[in-house]
């Protein structure tokens, strides 16, 4: 089971294609009552469901599951365990970690349903990757790849995958095409790649991209973010707002062995794809990439006087509104910033831009950490 669950960082399109493929064929999804569920020495123990016959073979839900750190969340949130008070258990007494959700679990209404997703080992039991509520909506890692790499192939822009990362929890994959690209002169004018010494003023190029990001434990939804690429540092702007999300909610599953038909499989697929096909043509548009950076530019140009209070009014949503500093004779209103279209970074996740908090600042692209 050790290479089932091999995280991959910084990986090829091949090796992260081959490693869910892998995973594919090891998955069991099982939807339980609480009285199928114990515990027994950190384990959890699934009893009690008919193996299912497939054309692919006979699955085999009983058996021993270790649970995962995300399997343990949802192990909190829905049998009300405080997530801290689980974890010091599993860590320092797992007697009191079975006892306590074995005493939960007798306690929960018997007709009660939960999502059990688990990767099954050859030679029985294996990994509890989740524990989920029966409405969760499958929406796997390979078949948002497979789907979105279609969308690519049918906008016709020839692209390159920039990184694939896939952890216990998400799957991010970013993709750019470089045969897309802008200048934004103004944008980068001061800025210089600390990574190459390479000055943004004399390549102010900006390439298109986007970042494909799902889970299949309950980590979040099917996402596709609109992200630009500065060609001399390679760091990439995220333009969240503009995401196409993908939520895992759907009807209540049955009891059993949770088996998807062939034409379940392709009609989640053919979903997919349609709502990525548009999404992806529309973001590697360079009409889209020109409209972006000149919205970025004019953001950087609006003098920042309060900048803790815009950050703080930003975050909560809130219009940015004038301080009580005094005004000049010739300023007769403040322009409200915008809430932040754009973050700075390699990687599907960074801090937002610092800001000078004694002057009026303007924002540009910053180095991101590697």
């Amino acid at each position: 089971m050790t290479a089932l669950l091999t995280t991959a960082r910084n990986a090829g399109l091949e090796d992260l294609t081959a490693l869910l493929e892998r995973q594919q064929a090891h998955k069991v999804d099982v939807v339980v009552g609480p009285r199928n569920l114990a515990f027994e020495q950190g384990r959890l123990l699934v009893d009690g469901i008919e193996p299912m016959l497939t054309t692919e073979g006979v699955t085999v839900a009983n058996g021993s599951y270790l649970p995962t750190a995300t399997c343990d969340e949802g192990l909190a949130a829905k049998l009300d365990v405080p997530r801290g008070y689980l974890g010091k258990m599993r860590a320092e007494a797992v007697d009191l970690y079975d006892t306590n959700l074995n005493g939960w679990l007798h306690r929960a209404p018997s007709d009660k349903r939960y999502l059990v997703r688990a990767l099954r080992g050859d030679g029985g039991g294996g990994v509890a990757r989740a524990f989920l509520s029966d409405g969760y909506k499958r929406v796997d890692n390979l078949d948002v790849l497979m789907a979105t790499l279609d969308g690519v192939r049918r906008a016709g822009v020839p692209v390159v995958i920039d990184g694939c990362d896939l952890s216990e929890r998400r799957m991010y994959v970013r993709i750019v095409s470089e045969h897309v690209r802008v200048m934004a002169p103004r944008l980068l004018h001061d800025y210089r790649s600390p990574f190459t010494g390479e000055s943004g003023a004399e390549n102010p190029t900006v390439f298109a991209g986007f970042v494909i990001s799902n889970s299949e434990v309950g980590g979040g939804a099917f996402t596709l973010t609109p992200r630009l690429v500065v060609q001399v540092c390679r760091n990439g702007m995220t333009i969240t707002r503009d995401a196409m999300r993908c939520v895992h909610l759907g009807s209540r599953l049955e009891e059993g062995v949770v088996t998807w038909s062939a034409e379940t499989q392709q009609r989640n697929l053919d979903l997919i794809v349609s709502k990525t096909r548009d999404a992806v043509a529309e973001f590697l548009r360079a009409e889209y990439v020109e409209a972006k950076v000149d919205e970025i530019e004019r953001a950087a140009r609006t003098a920042v006087r309060d900048p803790q209070e815009t950050i703080t009014r930003s975050a909560n949503g809130s219009p940015s509104r004038p301080s009580s500093a005094p005004r000049s004779s010739t300023t007769s209103s403040r322009a409200a910033i915008p809430r932040r279209a754009a973050s700075c970074t390699p990687s599907p996740a960074s801090p937002a831009p610092p800001t000078t908090p004694t002057r009026p600042t303007r924002w540009r692209p910053r180095p991101c950490a590697r």
